[in-house]
């Protein structure tokens, strides 16, 4: 009995708590990327006449910035097993559930801002960012896990080409970002390459 329960905590591990954890640490970045720059823009950081230092736009902003940001960490730690060869198609997805996740947050601050009134740096920073971020993570976990990086859309080509130097140059650099172990995986000459085919 103890045994099996090991088992369970295993399997859920391996298929789930670790990248739940990692996508945590990579979203914890990506957080601060959006309050920092968030807030910069509504306090006047590039002036307070500018469009950008309105709420809605200071937010789309943000979050574009925390998304780049994210996608690499996703892309290179929590989802590195399951990248995409065609990283231009998996980029592209990315930034449709970012943008889904960004409407989730707009819609947030917009109900709090206009709809309710509360107008207050602290009621734009709780709606927008705490209460939106927090609905927008769930989702975004959901469709990244199983839609973008799902583990049986990575082999979608089979006859892929030779790795050409820009591609090998790729794969130098998401070793930084993997154990010696699986860098050596990457790298070896039987490993699958990136396909420039949409």
């Amino acid at each position: 009995m103890l045994r099996g329960q090991f088992g369970l905590i295993a399997t859920l591990y391996s298929r789930l708590l670790k990248y739940l954890l990692k996508f945590g640490v990579v979203g914890a970045v990506g957080f601060v990327v959006d309050v920092v720059v968030f807030n910069a823009l509504l306090v006047g950081g590039i002036g307070s006449d500018h469009w950008l230092s309105g709420p809605i736009w200071a937010k789309v902003v943000s979050v574009a910035a925390a998304t780049l940001v994210t996608w690499f960490g996703n892309r290179y730690w929590t989802f590195r097993e399951h990248r995409r060869a065609n990283y231009l198609r998996e980029l592209f997805e990315f930034s449709v559930v970012a943008v889904s996740g960004l409407l989730i947050n707009l819609v947030c601050l917009y109900i709090s801002h206009y709809v309710l009134g509360y107008t207050s740096l602290i009621a734009d920073n709780i709606s927008g960012t705490l209460i939106g971020t927090l609905l927008a993570t769930i989702f975004r976990f959901v469709l990244y896990r199983y839609w973008v990086f799902n583990q049986h859309r990575v082999a979608d080509d089979e006859t892929r080409p030779a790795l050409d130097s820009e591609q090998k140059a790729e794969l130098g650099a998401a070793a930084l970002f993997e154990d010696d172990q699986a860098a050596a995986a990457d790298a070896s000459p039987d490993a699958p390459g990136p396909n420039p085919t949409l």
